[in-house]
């Protein structure tokens, strides 16, 4: 099948920062890709390319079947950013069905869905900027989500949430793949990794190496995945 996401020599910089160098990748239908790498190695950078928030310097990229950028594919794509981009004078079910409205969702009762996922059916009608940074999480993943899209993408969806919700988001995550999402998510969080189909070592705008959690530990000869980023970053380094 063809790839949901397919980046050719993907390449962005600022200055002389090379945020991503040349990068090819490809994800498949309905698999969970995750993005692993320390801060500033590009993972952010890449998704705001793919979703056309940012214009590359070189290379291309295509997802589901088009070329980025395309506003056809804001209907079809669910993007939670890294930092909170939500309306604090609107309520959580406002700015949920706000965003849900630029997509043609005009359901209440789909909006009431994603709160419940989300735990927040209580905090409805809480105005966004009296929430914690945890809760602001859970309202940008129900704004993600509420246009039921066939790609969603993922900035550290679980940064500041409880491990017990945590758990939920993630099995709620692998139900959507089910159904056939794809889901591109990014982490730091080695247990989250873990539960991902596949996983790109990203660091310094490149890709380092990418499988499944038992190939990249056979492939560094590695007992965990720490342990194999590590490896795979110092053969970079050596290189």
């Amino acid at each position: 099948m063809a790839a949901v996401i397919e980046t050719h020599r993907l390449s962005k910089a600022f200055g002389s920062l090379e945020a991503v160098r040349g990068l090819d990748l490809a994800v498949r239908p309905g698999e969970i890709y995750g993005l692993l790498g320390p801060n500033g190695s590009g993972k952010t950078t890449l998704m705001r390319l793919l979703v056309g928030l940012a214009k590359p310097d070189g290379g291309e990229a295509w997802v589901l079947g088009r070329r980025v950028p395309d506003r056809r594919l804001f209907a079809e794509v669910g993007y939670m950013t890294q930092a909170e981009a939500l309306y604090p004078d609107l309520t959580a079910g406002e700015n949920i069905a706000f965003f849900g409205a630029l997509n043609g969702v005009s359901s209440r009762q789909r909006v009431e869905e994603v709160l419940q996922l989300v735990e927040l059916t209580e905090r409805a009608a809480d105005l966004v900027g009296t929430l914690s940074g945890g809760l602001r999480r859970r309202v940008s993943l129900a704004c993600a989500l509420v246009h039921r899209p066939r790609l969603l993408i993922l900035d550290e969806p679980t940064v500041g949430i409880d491990p017990q919700l945590r758990v939920a988001f993630w099995a709620h995550f692998r139900r959507l793949a089910q159904e056939g999402v794809t889901i591109l998510v990014s982490s730091h969080v080695m247990d989250e990794a873990e539960r991902c189909d596949r996983l790109g070592f990203m660091r310094e705008g490149r890709l380092l190496a990418e499988g499944t959690t038992e190939e990249l530990k056979r492939q560094a000869g590695a007992t965990d995945l720490e342990q194999a980023f590590l490896r795979f970053a110092e053969g970079s380094d050596a290189a």
